[in-house]
């Protein structure tokens, strides 16, 4: 690739340099926001519960297929969908998939999905819907 000066920087371009980090005077120039344990909800996103939980499925589903070494055609045969879908499934692009057929995959992968009402604990502005990933189910569950 050619080298060439970039005319806003004249840094040589298909080099590379190392960005150094943004300095801060003071610590009155830093502000926090509020925090959320869900982005989707910190980013303003409507239903941002049901996106967390569909990203927290994808997510296990993800971490079973790379443990059980299968690559995409593998892994479309045992969900029993196309190669393409596996692609959008495992690089986050959940659109076209419902929790219930995210909770479909999971039990195709032979994994239990364990769903649980309760009333909404005093401490939380709103109810929500949570994903959690457990190594083992006691007999309660």
């Amino acid at each position: 690739m050619p080298t060439t000066r970039s005319a806003t920087t004249g840094v040589k371009r298909g080099t590379k340099r190392a960005v150094p980090p943004r300095s801060v005077s003071k610590a009155e120039d830093i502000t926090f926001g509020p925090m959320h344990d869900n982005v989707f909800e910190a980013m303003g996103l409507p239903d941002a519960a049901e996106r967390l939980a569909k990203a927290e499925m994808a997510l296990a589903i993800d971490l079973i297929v790379k443990a059980k070494g299968w690559n995409q055609k593998r892994t479309a045969e045992e969900l029993a969908i196309a190669a393409s879908d596996v692609s959008d499934l495992l690089r986050g692009k959940l659109a076209r998939f419902s929790q219930e057929r995210l909770e479909r995959f999971l039990n195709a992968l032979d994994m239990d999905v364990v769903i649980r009402i309760g009333p909404r604990p005093a401490w939380k502005q709103h109810a929500s819907v949570t994903v959690e990933r457990v190594a083992s189910f006691s007999r309660s569950s």
